[in-house]
C-alpha cells in the first residue's frame, strides 16, 4: 500500500475516534468468530496499516500507531510498514512491550479504549478491562469505526451451505454429537451452551460452507438447550436441503443478524450458560451479562467459562475420519511428490516463478477425487524469501533459478479430510550451511515422529523432542512445532498443539489417540534462506504396561526428503535409520501413483543413505 494512502486512512480513523470520544482504538486481525483467515469485509487492520500478514494487532492513538506482530511476520512487517509511520512491535523480542503493557503505560486516567467487541474474544476483553481498571479507563466495545471510514467496504460473504454425510464422511450423526454436548452441559450444571466458533458449529451439525477463504465454514452462531438447538445463519446460505435436514434433528434455523436480540430476550435466568471465553465474543458475553442483570440475576454465578467441549470432541477423529484421512493423505502426498519431480526436472529449462510453481502444484491437487479447495494459499518461497515463515509473493513473485532452495507449504480441502505439508527442495548448488540446517530440521522432525510417550502428555511435554537436535547446535525457530488439523475444516485446529511455551490453557491439552497434529520444525535465516519440513502425524495407542498407557505417532504424510540436502554427519545412527525407514515407506506407498520416469526418480530419492 502506498504510504500516503495509509496515512490518509489513519487520519480519517483518528477523526472518527475523536467524534466518538475514543482516545485509543485497537484493531485485531479477526472476524466475529475468531477465524484464522478472515474475509475481505473483516480486513480492517490491513485496511488501516497496509500489513497483509495473517496475524497482527494495530493500536492507534492520537499521536502514533503501533503494530504487534509475532515471529512469523517480523521481516514481512518491516517491508510493508516502511514509510507508513506505523511502529513495528516485534512480540517476544527483548525490550518490546506487550500489547497490554503498552496500553497500561500509554492510557491516562479516565480515557476511553475502543474496539469492536465482536472481533475481540471474552478472555482478551476481560483481561484488558482488568489491567486498565486501576486507571478508570472506559471500554467502548460497541463501535466498529471502520463503518464510518471505509466507504467501499466489501459485503459480508455468503454462500449456500452443504451437508456432510454422516456414514461416508463425518462418522457420527449430529444427533449423537448434540447428545454428547448435552451430557457435558448436564455434568457442568449448565442449561445453555453458546458458541460463535465456526469450525465447531460446522462439526456439530455436519454442515459445511464457503464464507472463509480455504476454510469450509459458514458465518454462524449456535445456542443449545437441553431440548433445543438454534443455528443463526444468513438467509442466503440456507438451502431447502438444510431446512429439511434441520427439522429432522430438531435444529431451529434463525436469522444471523438476530443473534444479539435473541440473547437479550431468550436467555432465561434460572440456569447457567456454558461458554468458552477464548472463542466467544466480548460483546456477546456483555450482552448476556446485561440481559441477566436486567432480569434480576447474578451474571457472575450464571456464566460458566470452560475450554470448549466441542473443540475437544472434534479433535479426536473417529474411525471413519481416520480411514478417510489415511486415504487422502497418500493421494495428496503423491501429488506433492509429482510436483517435486516436475520442479527438479523443469527448473533452469523453463522460466519459473514462485507463483507459477505454486500454480502447478495447485493444479495437481485439483485433479484429486473429491477436491474442494486449497486449505490455505500455497506458500512458494524461493531463496531468502523463505526466511519469512508465511511469505506471500506479490504477483508472480521471485524468479526460481537452478540454485539454492525452494520452500513450498501447501494443502488441500477434500471431502475425505484436510491436508497440510511442507517440503524444502534443492534446485541446484547449495552451501554446506544449508545442508547442515536442512539435516538438523529433518532430524528434529524424525525424532518427534518417533517419540513414544505416556498418556497425559501434552504438546509442551513433547516439544523438546523436536527442538533438541537444534538446541544442541545453539539454534531455534520462532514458532510452535505443531498444530491440530481439522476434517474438512480449519487447517489449524486445537486444542492440541506442540510448543514449548504455554500461551493458554488449551496448550496443556493431553494428546489422545485419534488426534492429528503437524510436525514442522524449521530454520529461518533472514536475508539468506528458510527451511521447513512438515509431516502430519496421527496419535495412536502403542501399548499398555504396568506403568500405564503409552502412545506414539504414525505419519500420514509420505513425501520424500531431499537427499541432495542431507549431510549424514549431522545424523546419529538411530536418526539415519529413521530417515531410511521413512523413505522406504514413501516408496512403498507413493510409487503406485507414479509413471516410469517419476517412479525411477523416487527410487533414487528413497535409496538408503
Amino acid at each position: 500500500m502506498a504510504q500516503n494512502v495509509c496515512v490518509s486512512r489513519l487520519d480519517a480513523l483518528r477523526k472518527a475516534m475523536e467524534k466518538n470520544g475514543i482516545d485509543v482504538y485497537m484493531i485485531p486481525t479477526a472476524d466475529f468468530h475468531g477465524s484464522e483467515y478472515v474475509a475481505d469485509y473483516f480486513k480492517v487492520r490491513e485496511y488501516f496499516s497496509g500489513f497483509t500478514g495473517e496475524n497482527a494487532t494495530l493500536v492507534v492513538t492520537k499521536d502514533e500507531a503501533d503494530l504487534w506482530v509475532d515471529g512469523r511476520f517480523f521481516i514481512q512487517a518491516e517491508h510493508e510498514l516502511e514509510g507508513s509511520g506505523i511502529i513495528e512491535q516485534r512480540m517476544g523480542e527483548p525490550g518490546v512491550p506487550t500489547l497490554h503493557e503498552f496500553l497500561r503505560k500509554t492510557m491516562r486516567d479516565g480515557e476511553t479504549l475502543g474496539f469492536d467487541g465482536r472481533c475481540v474474544n471474552e478472555a482478551q476483553g476481560r483481561e484488558i478491562a482488568r489491567l486498565l481498571s486501576g486507571k478508570h479507563v472506559k471500554i467502548r466495545s460497541d463501535k466498529d469505526l471502520a463503518e464510518e471510514v471505509w466507504s467501499d467496504r466489501p459485503v459480508l460473504p455468503s454462500h449456500p451451505v452443504f451437508l456432510l454425510d454422516a456414514e461416508k464422511y463425518a462418522g457420527e450423526t449430529a444427533a449423537s454429537k448434540l447428545s454428547r454436548l448435552r451430557a457435558v452441559m448436564d455434568e457442568k450444571g449448565a442449561k445453555f451452551y453458546v458458541s460463535s466458533k465456526l469450525d465447531e458449529i460446522m462439526w456439530l451439525y455436519n454442515i459445511r460452507g464457503n464464507d472463509v477463504i480455504c476454510s469450509p465454514v459458514a458465518l454462524s452462531y449456535t445456542f443449545v438447550t437441553p431440548d433445543e438447538a438454534f443455528l443463526f445463519i444468513q438467509d442466503s446460505e440456507v438451502t431447502d436441503e438444510l431446512r429439511e435436514y434441520a427439522k429432522g434433528i430438531g435444529l431451529v434455523i434463525c436469522h444471523y443478524v438476530a443473534f444479539d436480540e435473541f440473547l437479550r430476550t431468550r436467555v432465561v435466568y434460572d440456569g447457567p450458560v456454558l461458554y468458552d471465553p477464548a472463542f466467544t465474543g466480548y460483546q456477546t458475553c456483555r450482552t448476556i451479562r446485561e440481559a441477566m442483570t436486567a432480569g434480576g440475576a447474578d451474571a457472575s454465578l450464571l456464566m460458566i467459562p470452560v475450554n470448549s467441549p466441542v473443540d475437544y470432541m472434534k479433535a479426536v477423529k473417529n474411525e471413519t475420519e481416520i480411514r478417510n484421512f489415511k486415504e487422502i493423505y497418500i493421494e495428496d502426498s503423491a501429488a506433492v511428490t509429482k510436483f517435486i519431480y516436475w520442479l527438479k526436472k523443469t527448473v533452469g529449462r523453463e522460466k519459473m516463478t514462485e507463483g507459477s510453481a505454486a500454480a502447478h502444484l495447485d493444479g495437481l491437487r485439483a485433479k484429486i477425487k473429491d477436491y474442494v479447495e486449497l486449505s490455505f494459499p500455497t506458500i512458494s518461497a524461493y531463496g531468502e524469501n523463505a526466511a519469512m515463515m508465511h511469505y506471500e509473493p506479490k504477483g508472480e513473485g521471485a524468479e526460481v533459478k537452478p540454485e539454492g532452495m525452494l520452500l513450498v507449504d501447501s494443502g488441500g480441502q477434500y471431502m475425505r479430510g484436510t491436508t497440510d505439508v511442507t517440503r524444502t527442495m534443492a534446485l541446484g548448488p547449495v552451501t554446506d550451511d544449508m545442508k547442515k540446517s536442512y539435516t538438523l530440521t529433518a532430524a528434529s522432525m524424525l525424532q518427534l515422529m518417533d517419540t513414544k510417550f505416556l498418556a497425559g502428555s501434552s504438546g509442551i511435554t513433547l516439544d523438546i523432542m523436536a527442538r533438541e537436535p537444534m538446541w544442541r547446535e545453539g539454534m531455534d525457530y520462532k514458532c510452535g512445532t505443531g498444530h491440530g488439523i481439522g476434517y474438512l475444516l480449519n487447517v489449524h485446529e486445537g486444542p492440541q498443539s506442540i510448543r514449548y511455551r504455554k500461551r493458554d490453557a488449551a496448550d496443556m491439552t493431553a494428546f489422545a489417540p485419534g488426534m492429528v497434529v503437524s510436525d514442522e520444525p524449521g530454520v529461518y535465516k533472514s536475508g539468506k534462506y528458510g527451511i521447513r519440513i512438515e509431516t502430519i502425524l496421527l496419535c495412536v495407542h502403542e501399548r499398555t504396561t504396568e506403568d500405564g498407557e503409552f502412545y506414539g505417532f504414525e505419519p500420514l504424510t509420505y513425501v520424500p526428503f531431499d537427499r541432495d540436502l542431507i549431510d549424514p554427519a549431522y545424523l546419529s545412527g538411530e536418526l539415519l535409520a529413521l530417515l531410511n525407514a521413512y523413505n522406504a515407506q514413501v516408496l512403498e506407498k507413493i510409487a503406485p501413483f507414479l509413471d516410469g520416469e517419476e517412479k525411477a526418480w523416487l527410487e533414487e530419492q528413497c535409496a538408503r543413505i
